[in-house]
């Protein structure tokens, strides 16, 4: 069993992929849009603009997530939850930071913490809070 991320972009799906795929080499596994759907309906029966992302899947180092344009109101909302990033040494959690930073928001800035040689806190220019980080070792 795993749980994987999706994330409704309201009509912004296609910069999303775009964006991500610079900033953390994410690979798209799969871009379904709702003109590729029968009819080009939605399940409730709503017929949204036939270019817009119906389903895409993206892989993420090894994560994958799934996102869409929703019903492509332009008005994307992401509360209550950050993606968490991992990264493998510190600078390649500074180069991921900055480029989740870009057109975003910092909120925490990257740098030392307790529970990690590098801690940050972000919202990206779609509105999706990061949280990214290498942890530190176990004590031992």
């Amino acid at each position: 069993m795993s749980v994987q991320s999706y994330l409704f972009f309201e009509g912004r799906a296609d910069e999303a992929i775009a964006f991500y795929g610079k900033a953390l080499d994410a690979e798209v596994l799969m871009r379904m849009t709702y003109g590729d759907g029968p009819g080009g309906q939605c399940p409730d029966g709503s017929t949204p603009p036939a270019d817009k992302v119906m389903h895409a899947s993206l892989h993420i180092g090894g994560t994958e997530v799934g996102l869409s344009d929703g019903m492509c109101s332009g008005k994307p909302e992401f509360k209550g939850f950050s993606l968490t990033l991992v990264c493998a040494d510190d600078a390649e959690a500074k180069r991921r930071f900055d480029a989740l930073a870009d057109g975003g928001q910092v909120n925490v800035p990257l740098g030392e913490s307790f529970f990690a040689t590098s801690f940050g806190m972000l919202t990206d220019r779609f509105g999706v809070d990061w949280m990214v980080m290498v942890p530190k070792a176990p004590a031992g």
